[in-house]
């Protein structure tokens, strides 16, 4: 007995030494007091790769195309693809990226049919590809990350590539299909997608992989929902047989409605209908948005995104997908719990923020004031508002509402929502966010968050079923 109460007190002390020194090191606090655990990651060369088994059950597909390939795939082998076992990339063009095959979806059996490739004018830029491969293609303008958040996907239907890459949507379900038949689940996303593994395997996890699933952030063309490509998507396996089957005894059809709609994943949205698979919508998991230009306050379907784990961000250059990969590294290496909007915003984008910024684009656009237009306004505040960045503030400051502004000579522009935006090193611009009034808005957010963890048919089933903790 006396043994006992003595091997009772060493462990009480050990427990004890660890909660203080995690209260004065700022360590995670003890797992027991987390609000979801899992376990521990696995480190490989410095990267923290998940635990998961299902990993060896799911094929990723990176959609690009040869107008953009040689500039925005390789980061995703240093980051989004370096914990994932199978991968294939699918383009418009045969060739290898720093080691890695790429593979023409659009030209072998079961592709496009020859009639279409042949006569169709969409598919131009694909002939000179395969006639003179990259070298047919200098004059196509590259759209980074930052043009298609501004403009607009579909603003972009001029361009070549852009016209070309709707007719892979199709095609891609039957070659990710042979190069993996038995995996569960398929997911796809483009080059300038970031995708985060860990939270894609937590979340696949309480899916049954033996139904037909069709899952994305859900989008309108017409009566058509899709899953929006940008985005990301996830097939299952089940539902990729039945994509292949519909497709292939109306294949005239579908390249019909292919040729006539502007983007494929609207087509894919299409033959998924007819076959009788819903879209199950995983928005806030999954964003048509980056952190750069998304609204933390964003609520769409009646859930906000802010509580909840992130999978996808789109519209996410190289060098802003290098940063995100490498912040969730760290994250994991020193938390066990899921990786959500908020974390992202409160530790990763509110870092960049300050009340006067340089050279810095915040996108505050509510509101403007110039001199031509406002400057004999009867308001003071207002009317001398684009008079310098000082005064810039203080109209900002005035408006209860607004909580940034950004200041170009002559002009100034606020905004009542939250968005970080982009450097802009060549321009004279400057912007600033009312940093009080920014925390009391995430402390708002804060408090509509409760304890559910996904959005999925059997929430909670995988999650529930271990201990659970609380964050």
């Amino acid at each position: 007995m006396p043994h006992r109460t003595f091997l009772c007190r060493i462990i009480f002390c050990a427990i004890f030494s660890i909660s203080i020194i995690n209260v004065f090191t700022g360590a995670s606090s003890p797992s027991f007091f987390l609000r979801y655990s899992k376990p521990a990651a696995h480190l490989q060369h410095d990267v923290v790769c998940p635990p998961s088994e299902l990993a060896d059950d799911v094929l990723v597909v990176l959609r690009t195309g040869a107008t953009e390939s040689q500039q925005k795939v390789p980061v995703h082998f240093k980051t989004t693809l370096r914990c994932v076992p199978h991968f294939v990339i699918l383009s418009d063009l045969d060739e290898e990226i720093e080691g890695h095959a790429v593979h023409d979806v659009l030209g072998g059996d079961g592709d496009v049919t020859e009639k279409r490739r042949s006569e169709h004018e969409d598919f131009k830029l694909y002939h000179q590809l395969q006639k003179h491969g990259r070298q047919s293609i200098d004059s196509q303008k590259i759209i980074m990350a930052e043009s298609g958040s501004s403009k607009g996907d579909y603003l972009n239907t001029g361009n070549e590539g852009w016209k070309l890459d709707k007719w892979k949507f199709l095609p891609m379900v039957d070659r990710a299909f042979q190069e993996m038949p038995n995996a569960k689940w398929f997911v796809f996303f483009e080059a300038d997608t970031f995708l985060g593994w860990n939270n894609l395997l937590e979340y696949l996890a309480n899916f049954d992989a033996s139904k037909p699933y069709y899952i994305g952030k859900h989008l309108y063309i017409n009566d058509i929902e899709f899953g929006y490509g940008g985005a990301g998507f996830v097939l299952s396996n089940p539902a990729m047989r039945k994509v292949i089957e519909q497709r292939s005894t109306n294949i005239r059809d579908y390249e019909d409605f292919t040729a006539s709609h502007w983007v494929g994943d609207c087509a894919l949205g299409k033959v998924l209908e007819d076959a009788k698979v819903p879209l199950h919508r995983a928005f806030p998991h999954f964003q048509a948005d980056s952190p750069a230009t998304m609204d933390p306050a964003t609520t769409k379907i009646d859930r906000n995104a802010w509580c909840f784990p992130v999978i996808t961000y789109h519209h996410v250059s190289p060098s802003e997908i290098s940063e995100l990969w490498h912040f969730e590294q760290e994250w994991y290496k020193r938390h066990d719990i899921l990786l959500r909007h908020r974390d992202v915003f409160r530790e990763f984008v509110h870092r960049k923020t300050g009340t006067d910024v340089a050279n810095w684009d915040n996108m505050s656009a509510d509101k403007e004031y110039n001199a031509h237009d406002h400057g004999s306004l009867s308001n003071p505040l207002e009317s001398n508002a684009w008079k310098s960045f000082k005064h810039c503030h203080v109209v900002c400051e005035s408006n209860k509402d607004c909580v940034q502004f950004a200041y170009r000579p002559g002009s100034c522009s606020i905004n009542t929502s939250f968005r970080l935006g982009y450097a802009r090193p060549t321009e004279r611009i400057q912007s600033g966010w009312m940093t009080d009034r920014v925390d009391d808005l995430f402390l708002r957010l804060e408090a509509k968050c409760g304890i559910r963890d996904w959005f999925s048919p059997a929430e909670g089933s995988h999650i529930h079923d271990q201990k659970r903790r609380r964050r």
